[in-house]
Formats: C-alpha cells, structure tokens, sequence
C-alpha cells in the first residue's frame, strides 16, 4: 500500500510540477521536498538555469497532463464500451465484431496501472530537472531527456488529432 501511495504521489508531483515552474525557486524546491522527501544542495541560483527548468519543467508537465488524459478516455472507453462510440463496429478496434471489440477495449482497463507509472516517472524527471537545473547537481541526462520528450510530445499530440 505504501508504494501505491509513493507512486500516486510521484504522478502527483508530474502534475502539478508545471504550474510551480512559474514561482519563486524557493517555492520550486520546498514542494518536491515536502511531499516527495527530494533533497536540493544549496548554492547560487542563476536567472537563465532558472528560466531553462521554468521552460523545460511545463513542457514534461504538459505531456504528463496529456498522458493523465489518455488515461482517463481509455479507462471510460474501456469500462464503458458498448455505451460509448459503438455504433461502428465495422471501424472500430477489435471490429468487425461485438466480442472483438470488447476484447480489445477491455485491454485498456488491464493497463490502467501502467498509465500512474507512466506519469510517476515523469514526476522523477521532474526532480532529476529541478536538481540540475536550480540545485546544480545530479546527473547530466534530464535536460536532453526533457527536450526529447516535449519533441515527442508534440508529435505525439499532432498526431494524435490527426487519427481517423
């Protein structure tokens, strides 16, 4: 139970870790401290390093926020097929038949867990981001990490509303 908690609260964190990029640093770093147990070093903060993790740290909070949506359509879809968009079984996934497709909309409710994992580690980029960006330590990787996932991001989301 206790790490169905940790895990909720990284997500948590994923989420709402957008909207704190636009405060003061201070309150940046006292918010992943309380709640997650994060520890930052101490030292000089930058206006740049600061506007690069305020930049960075809303576009991995936007994908995680897309994500959390994702999540939500397929657990509803899922659960409640034969309620919503089933008046095509011709097109739909799993089609051309009832039993078809209610076997691969029922897959979206067994991979419910993966989607709080999922937005979890984007709560733990979230913090590798904060310690190198305002805490000046910790390992080299988020920053390209979080360029590369807000490129795929966008890709993602275009293509997204592009499906048929």
């Amino acid at each position: 139970m206790k790490s169905v908690c940790s895990l909720l609260r990284w997500a948590g964190y994923a989420l709402v870790a957008g909207p704190l990029a636009c405060r003061p640093v201070a309150v940046r770093l006292r918010v992943p401290r309380r709640l997650l147990g994060a520890s930052f070093p101490m030292g000089t903060r930058s206006r740049l390093r600061a506007a690069a993790h305020s930049v960075l740290a809303v576009t991995v909070c936007l994908l995680a926020c897309f994500l959390a949506f994702l999540a939500t359509v397929s657990a509803v879809r899922g659960i409640a097929y034969p309620l919503i968009a089933a008046d095509d079984l011709e097109h739909s996934w799993g089609g051309p038949t009832l039993a078809g497709a209610w076997a691969v909309h029922a897959l979206a409710v067994l991979l419910l867990p993966a989607w709080p994992t999922l937005i979890a580690g984007l709560g733990v980029l979230q913090v590798r981001l904060s310690h190198q960006l305002l805490g000046r330590a910790g390992p080299w990787w988020p920053v390209p990490v979080s360029v590369l996932l807000g490129v795929a991001g966008v890709l993602f989301f275009i293509a997204w509303l592009h499906q048929a």
